[in-house]
């Protein structure tokens, strides 16, 4: 689930980082604010750092909520060791919160309710009830980016390379392999829910369009914003249409779900995922809006010259070679930037007589 880099976002008002570039080494943690703290674990791929959040707690006694936990590893789990022998001692885990099912999210979060909670009262993993079913769904089967059905999907929309698409369907354990163990009781969020954590009162901001219900978090009273991947300060999230949902509008979705932020005062902290701490939540917003319709005009103009499969467009979209890995990630933003012209009757689809779906644009 790593984001991929499309072709240069147009100028627009860049995000302020009110720490600069000073980010927490593996293993410690920086205090942003009174009770929230930054968490920094690495990733073994492109992208190659996570931000958690350990935000101070009191639900029964003095104890800790951890806020998104990294993908399950042995290095990340000495990293979260020498936390809990230093910052962290002391006090035990209470809530486990993710924002949404990806492993690099998901995947330690077991282990740290086995590891860190109080004796005789185990944690509770607080998420959405879409993401907790994505989760179990993808840990118990193949997901998008992997198996048989994956690479069936991704040929049926131009990929269609032999070599890639059994490495494709050789990837049935993508999932599970990152995230080995999934909390199957857990305690459900939704849009709208709030939480006191701590000193503060928390509110949930359901988002579409990057997972199944991601949940970010706002504490209205202090302008605190827990954005997890739907609002990032430089790299946009990625926004797939997969296997499972083929025909899904997933960029008009994100669309919407980011404008939900616009709501949120202009000096809003935005704590992301991925990246630094940045103020400039609504600047951030609408040039997503002009990235993505920027991109949505690069595929009309396309379209207009000849019907194109998502695979077709892979050179249009992103500006550097891909590997597999990367590729099949392109794939499926190709095909939500597609689907998204398709569904507002902008593009017209044929299947070709080899089964793979061309786009092209309709006639005035």
């Amino acid at each position: 689930f790593r984001r991929v880099l499309f072709r240069s976002e147009a100028a627009h008002p860049l995000p302020s980082h009110p720490w600069g570039d000073t980010i927490p080494t593996p293993g410690t943690l920086m205090t942003l604010r009174p009770g929230i703290h930054w968490v920094r674990m690495p990733l073994p791929f492109a992208l190659n750092h996570i931000n958690l959040w350990a935000l101070d707690d009191n639900l029964d006694g003095p104890g800790w909520t951890v806020v998104d936990a990294g993908i399950s590893s042995d290095t990340l789990h000495g990293h979260w060791q020498q936390l809990w022998q230093g910052p962290l001692a002391g006090q035990p885990l209470q809530r486990m919160l993710v924002t949404h099912m990806h492993p690099d999210h998901l995947g330690s979060a077991q282990w740290l309710i086995n590891q860190f909670s109080a004796p005789q009262r185990p944690a509770r993993l607080w998420m959405s009830l879409g993401d907790h079913f994505g989760a179990m769904v993808a840990h118990a089967s193949t997901t998008g980016y992997g198996g048989p059905r994956a690479a069936e999907f991704f040929r049926t929309h131009g990929l269609t390379n032999p070599d890639d698409l059994d490495k494709i369907r050789g990837r049935i354990d993508y999932y599970a392999r990152l995230v080995p163990e999934i909390p199957t009781s857990y305690h459900r969020l939704m849009e709208g829910s709030t939480l006191r954590i701590g000193a503060r009162t928390w509110r949930c901001i359901a988002g579409f369009g990057h997972s199944p219900e991601h949940m970010a978090l706002v504490c209205d009273e202090d302008h605190t914003l827990i954005s997890g991947d739907m609002l990032l300060p430089k790299i946009t999230t990625n926004v797939s249409v997969l296997d499972l949902e083929p025909e899904a509008d997933s960029l008009g979705l994100y669309l919407k779900s980011i404008d939900r932020f616009l709501a949120l005062p202009a000096d809003t902290l935005a704590l992301p995922s991925h990246g630094l701490p940045f103020t400039g939540i609504h600047d951030r917003v609408h040039a997503l809006h002009a990235h993505h319709q920027e991109r949505l005009e690069d595929v009309m103009a396309a379209c207009r010259k000849g019907p194109q499969s998502a695979a077709d467009l892979l050179p249009v979209l992103f500006r550097r070679p891909l590997d597999l890995h990367q590729t099949t990630f392109a794939m499926g933003e190709s095909i939500a930037h597609l689907n998204h012209l398709w569904l507002q009757d902008r593009l017209r689809r044929v299947q070709d007589d080899e089964g793979v779906w061309r786009f092209e644009a309709q006639s005035a």
